[in-house]
């Protein structure tokens, strides 16, 4: 039955309700299968054809060619968290292990397309997350998702990543050895079959096992209609917290993290206050930097500060600060040694 595209958990669990068991569903006629409702004649004869042409034995090979087995919804192994969300998927393939510890997870979520302000504050907030004791689950996209996973194994945490099609195929490719990196520090996971590509429908139902993996749901830089807002949107269904991290005001790439907080998200400073929300008391731990390094003078700190959106060119930064560049040269140099800026190829600095 999972390998009949478009047969989804609802309409699984309609058949299954139906029927009694997989066993009779597979043995029902075009006709009998009509008997569930919003099932009609035409729907109705294509998922028996399916089912009838599907190979499992193809299937199976693949998964163990590829080291990925099956998690089924109502066994001991299957992930508590998901099995209380709406629709919870009936299989579920993994890479990788999940432990009894991945129940304490934070989802990070935002953009594709980050900023340097975002890509800093994902690594580090991961990071922080990490020590924590915590599982970082996101779902191994370009941008802000990467950068999540690669702080989590970098800190010698666990991650997982939840992918919108099957597990045969890396999407995107280029985070196919991240992949691999992912697997063997925590889990690779879906419920679309082995083959299925990753279509742009399947994302929003991926984004609900995201959510419904985690405690909690960070959001940091969403645009307007970014797939991470309905990431936070299954977690406030599902009953999870849903924290945003301020942008500056008027960055595109924040503006939909500032409708959340308008709506009620929790505003997050540092990973004290995330810590302090989930576990009730207030954190020792560090706080992410918002702030210039210690012991910097008042030219640094603008500097500093004009650099808070994007990396500029030393020529942008003196011109916007209206100094010369042999002036602006020398603080940089020394923002360097104190960890608070970074030099990139072409002249360019952005925040460390």
């Amino acid at each position: 039955m999972h390998l009949v595209p478009g047969l989804g958990p609802r309409l699984t669990a309609a058949l299954l309700d139906r029927f009694g068991s997989a066993k009779t569903v597979l043995q029902a006629s075009p006709a009998e299968l009509q008997e569930v409702p919003h099932l009609g004649a035409k729907l109705a004869h294509s998922i028996h054809e399916a089912m009838r042409s599907a190979n499992p034995a193809a299937e199976l090979e693949l998964m163990e060619h590829l080291g990925v087995r099956l998690l089924v919804h109502g066994t001991a192994d299957y992930p508590e968290s998901l099995a209380n969300i709406a629709s919870p998927p009936h299989l579920l393939y993994v890479r990788g292990e999940i432990q009894a510890k991945d129940r304490n997870a934070v989802a990070i979520v935002g953009s594709r397309h980050c900023t340097a302000y975002g890509k800093r504050i994902s690594e580090r907030l991961a990071s922080e997350l990490t020590r924590a004791g915590y599982t970082i689950v996101s779902g191994l996209a370009r941008g802000i998702d990467g950068i999540a996973h690669r702080a989590a194994l970098q800190s010698g945490g666990r991650t997982l990543a939840v992918l919108a099609g099957g597990l045969s195929k890396t999407y995107p490719p280029e985070h196919a050895g991240l992949a691999d990196e992912v697997a063997a520090g925590g889990a690779l996971i879906s419920e679309a079959a082995m083959r299925m590509e990753p279509m742009a429908g399947m994302f929003p139902a991926r984004n609900r096992l995201i959510s419904g993996l985690s405690r909690a749901v960070l959001v940091i830089e969403a645009a307007e209609k970014s797939g991470a807002l309905i990431t936070a949107s299954h977690a406030a269904e599902q009953g999870r917290t849903v924290f945003a991290v301020p942008g500056p005001l008027d960055s595109p790439a924040s503006a939909g993290t500032h409708e959340l907080l308008r709506k009620g998200a929790v505003l997050i400073r540092g990973v004290d206050d995330i810590l302090e929300e989930l576990e009730g008391v207030k954190a020792k731990g560090s706080r992410v930097r918002f702030e210039p390094p210690p012991q910097v003078d008042e030219l640094q700190r603008q500097i500093w500060e004009f650099l808070q959106e994007r990396p500029r060119h030393i020529d942008e930064i003196a011109q916007g600060l209206r100094l010369p560049v042999p002036q602006i040269s020398a603080a940089l140099l020394m923002l360097e040694m104190k960890k608070g800026v970074r030099r990139l190829p072409g002249n360019h600095y952005e925040r460390c």
